[in-house]
């Protein structure tokens, strides 16, 4: 069963500046998957609808079983 996180874009409008847009991550969802403030992450833009995040050095996991569904 798939677990959504409904969140909105952010726009930041500094003077003089083009507006630059911002995603936030659920604290829920960043601690899932183990998502650590400063790691670098990607966008892989699959179509218009749709994006992917990609972690290209994705630590590994702190448990060695995974969790039952």
């Amino acid at each position: 069963m798939a677990t959504s996180f409904p969140l909105r874009i952010q726009a930041i409008r500094s003077r003089g500046q083009n507006p630059r847009l911002y995603v936030s991550f659920p604290l829920a969802l960043a601690a899932a998957i183990g998502l650590e403030p400063g790691e670098e992450v990607q966008w892989e833009l699959l179509d218009r609808g749709e994006l992917h995040l990609v972690r290209p050095n994705t630590p590994p996991p702190l448990t060695k079983t995974r969790a039952e569904k």
